[in-house]
């Protein structure tokens, strides 16, 4: 399995502290958000990876060079036009080839041991891939996802409205006293996941979303199966957190 690394973007949240530095490669004890990420996905016996650049790519390019130094290959597209997720993924299609692959964003932190429980849930039954969930975080500012009796997805509303939710619940997906997930992030995909991003059309942001390609799976009836990451979350998302991180 190879491991796919969004890490193209500015982080204009981080205000001053990406003016020359891109978020993945802010520190969090002493280690890039980014350096964190790789050697968890190294402990579990990920070495070929590729990383998304775009803004001050050469920070990111710099630092880990071609991984020989930690023991992993790494190769770099850099993303020229900052046109959304979908498209950043798609430019990874030549790196995949035909094999699966892990996507993660480059701000994101687990403990190394999720990489390992989605590997094995993804193996454990016939999926097109897998996409990780968190409870208790504000969905109105990620994605919403719901799942079958299998835990396999079957609907994402990405950044629903308090609107939409209250819907949401008279219809009957969001049940009292039920989880409300939240996408966390870090996926597994099969190489089918560029059929899709070649599909996308601009969202009402502008941009080209990989939520948008996901929802394509369960609309074409393709498996994705569902994995709770338990224990240590962070989306490294402003100062505050990154100065959390720190405490």
């Amino acid at each position: 399995m190879k491991a796919v690394i969004l890490a193209a973007g500015k982080g204009t949240r981080m205000r001053d502290l990406t003016n020359s530095c891109p978020k993945p490669m802010l520190k969090v004890q002493g280690k890039p958000i980014l350096g964190h990420i790789v050697e968890g996905l190294k402990s579990n016996g990920i070495t070929d990876f590729c990383i998304i650049t775009g803004w001050q790519a050469e920070v990111i390019e710099n630092y880990f060079g071609d991984g020989s130094s930690m023991g992993i290959t790494v190769q770099y597209v850099r993303q020229t036009g900052l046109d959304g997720t979908g498209k950043a993924a798609e430019l990874a299609k030549d790196f995949v080839g035909n094999e699966d692959f892990i996507l993660t964003y480059g701000d994101i932190l687990v403990r190394p041991e999720t990489y390992n429980q989605m590997i094995r849930r993804y193996c454990s039954g016939s999926y097109e891939g897998l996409v990780t969930v968190i409870a208790g975080e504000d969905v109105t500012k990620g994605g919403l996802l719901f799942f079958d009796k299998d835990f396999c997805l079957n609907r994402l509303v990405e950044k629903p409205s308090v609107e939409q939710l209250e819907t949401l619940r008279k219809e009957g997906w969001i049940k009292e006293g039920a989880p409300v997930w939240y996408n966390a992030g870090i996926y597994i995909f099969k190489p089918v996941l560029f059929k899709y991003t070649a599909k996308l059309q601009k969202s009402p942001r502008g941009e080209y979303e990989l939520t948008d390609a996901i929802a394509a799976h369960y609309q074409n009836n393709l498996r994705l199966a569902g994995q709770q990451i338990e224990g240590r979350w962070v989306d490294v998302r402003d100062p505050e957190t990154l100065a959390a991180l720190e405490a």
